[in-house]
């Protein structure tokens, strides 16, 4: 050619045979069909020994190891943990001793707090944000940062201040809450939080010393 470029060569390319070669994956790893009848432990021992299905068997078995020998296992969150309709596990997993601590960030907290008190949450961003209500409701705004107000005069966290929020009002919804069951068992949960990161921020009742405060508690 002109320019000097040139199709590649490939006859001295070097192949082996396949047998040689060490696989990642193998139908020794390939998940089962389920069988009719068969218990949660068939159908979890059923899973692909690969990727995400190795992973939670791997997960599951630590947080077994671990519950066995006291150690503490602890479930960090956001808001999709909630979104996606997992509190009554998660709920759960508190009240038979699995969990021993939640830790979750602002969105969670605001989705679990709108769960306890009118069992829904998730607004529709892109048409609210158009005329400004986009995380402009009142109940969530107000209940919340008085809880965290009360949260800083009482010197406690900001998920136990909530929770201590859902059970003092009697939300209508609260078994279904993390923060509220969790402060109902004893279980340690905390919320951490940027300033100017969530909707309640924006709210007139927000009080920036007890948003700092009560977050770094749980810190």
């Amino acid at each position: 050619m002109k320019d000097g470029i040139h199709p590649i060569d490939l006859s001295k390319v070097k192949t082996y045979p396949i047998r040689e070669r060490e696989n990642k994956v193998t139908i020794a790893d390939f998940a089962h069909p389920p069988n009719v009848g068969q218990t949660l432990s068939d159908w979890l021992n059923s899973l692909p020994n690969i990727l995400a299905g190795k992973d939670f068997i791997d997960l599951v078995q630590a947080i077994v190891k671990a519950r066995a020998n006291s150690r503490p296992v602890i479930a960090m969150m956001g808001g999709h943990v909630i979104k996606c309709g997992l509190s009554p596990v998660i709920i759960s997993m508190m009240e038979h001793g699995v969990l021993t601590g939640i830790a979750m960030n602002g969105a969670g907290s605001i989705h679990d707090f709108e769960i306890a008190i009118i069992g829904g949450t998730s607004e529709d961003v892109g048409t609210n944000i158009e005329d400004g209500m986009f995380g402009m409701w009142e109940e969530t705004g107000g209940l919340m940062n008085s809880a965290i107000i009360d949260g800083k005069n009482q010197n406690i966290g900001m998920g136990k201040a909530l929770g201590q929020k859902l059970i003092e009002i009697n939300a209508k919804y609260q078994n279904f809450s993390i923060l509220a069951s969790a402060f109902r068992l004893g279980v340690p949960i905390t919320v951490h939080v940027a300033i100017g990161t969530d909707i309640i921020h924006q709210h007139p009742q927000a009080d920036g010393s007890a948003i700092g405060q009560t977050s770094f508690t749980d810190f």
